[in-house]
């Protein structure tokens, strides 16, 4: 004969509540629920402080133990839970099984059953569930009620960005010169068109976010800081990364990056790039360009110093090499100054020529 006692057997006693504190003092994610039909009202018939804390059960990506999987926090006061009463009639040792997301018509007040602090819900006569989620659009088609965050990133979308995209062309006097073509890019509109109910959405309290958006034209990944760091992975399999502050990265491997199409850099401050800090030998700094294409240098307004402290700096040009200078051309040679010269040398000054040395020798 079965025991009608033992827990399991004494019948399923479940209730209806509402979180009113979470600050568990053993840290173990419990909260306090005031219980409809066992637990009054009246906040000084029965404060918050008196109600019982209530374990709360776990979903299967929280292992319960040792910290591993899904944290055993996440209700907020003001949530609406539904649990059961392991110890039955005894109605000693509650536990909650979910949240009951609803429609609030009202904000919070002064009493029990709803949030002591008075924050939650945000709004009333709307869904619980997330707005990114739902999505609410009047007959136009226009949004209804749009997220916080999505107004934000629209109206600090960048447009205008310029690149160092320059051209390249021979004057009338046949000389090479580059001019910019005034070439910019701009940060690509923001893709979010959700359809409800296909959009996943989490939200923490101050406003970090996570989306798994599976609506079948705006399929998108978005991961949001709450000070506007994000990354969102666009419909056409395209990336978009905000940093609001610094970016760090630290690689203890080698770093590889393949880039198949243009890439385009602007920084509006200094840029340093400082190879082989250890002194390991052959860490060279090499560039390749293909056949067909240059490397273009233009600076507006200062200097292009290029610098050895020991080595040698080499010029090998495979064709003609010119020169075009605005100003003086100095040369301080502290050794010898060769020149070997295969074809005829032209010299053409309109000022005076003078050669110092303690010998000159012409055809010696």
């Amino acid at each position: 004969m079965y025991n009608e006692n033992f827990m399991g057997l004494n019948g399923l006693l479940w209730f209806v509540g509402v979180v009113e504190d979470r600050n568990d003092p053993l840290r173990s994610g419990r909260v306090r629920v005031r219980i409809l039909g066992s637990h009054s009202a009246d906040r000084n018939i029965l404060p918050t402080a008196d109600l019982p804390w209530c374990s709360v059960m776990l979903p299967i990506t929280a292992s319960g133990i040792s910290g591993i999987g899904q944290s055993a926090v996440g209700l907020l006061e003001g949530s609406w839970v539904v649990g059961y009463f392991r110890d039955g009639s005894m109605k000693q040792q509650p536990f909650i099984m979910g949240s009951l997301p609803g429609r609030p018509v009202e904000l919070a007040e002064s009493k029990g059953f709803y949030d002591p602090n008075l924050i939650y819900p945000r709004y009333k006569d709307e869904p619980d569930v997330n707005r990114l989620a739902v999505n609410l659009k009047n007959g136009e088609g226009n949004e209804m009620n749009p997220h916080l965050s999505l107004p934000l990133r629209r109206s600090t979308r960048i447009t205008g960005i310029p690149t160092a995209d320059f051209n390249t062309y021979t004057s009338a006097g046949g000389d090479i010169e580059l001019g910019s073509d005034g070439s910019t890019w701009n940060q690509p509109e923001i893709p979010y068109n959700a359809v409800y109910p296909y959009n996943a959405v989490y939200e923490s309290e101050s406003g970090h976010l996570l989306e798994f958006d599976s609506s079948s034209t705006a399929q998108r990944i978005h991961l949001r800081h709450s000070t506007g760091t994000n990354i969102e992975m666009e419909p056409n399999g395209g990336r978009t990364d905000i940093i609001k502050a610094d970016y760090n990265t630290l690689i203890k491997g080698i770093s590889n990056t393949y880039v198949e199409n243009d890439t385009n850099l602007t920084i509006d401050g200094h840029y340093k790039v400082y190879l082989n800090k250890t002194g390991i030998a052959n860490n060279h700094y090499d560039i390749q360009v293909g056949p067909g294409a240059n490397i273009n240098i233009l600076v507006e307004t200062g200097n292009i110093n290029l610098v050895t402290t020991q080595g040698k700096i080499n010029l090998n040009s495979g064709g003609d090499t010119n020169m075009k200078i605005g100003g003086s051309l100095t040369i301080d040679v502290a050794g010898s100054l060769i020149q070997n010269v295969e074809g005829s040398t032209t010299e053409n000054t309109t000022g005076a020529v003078i050669i110092r040395g303690s010998t000159i020798d012409l055809n010696p």
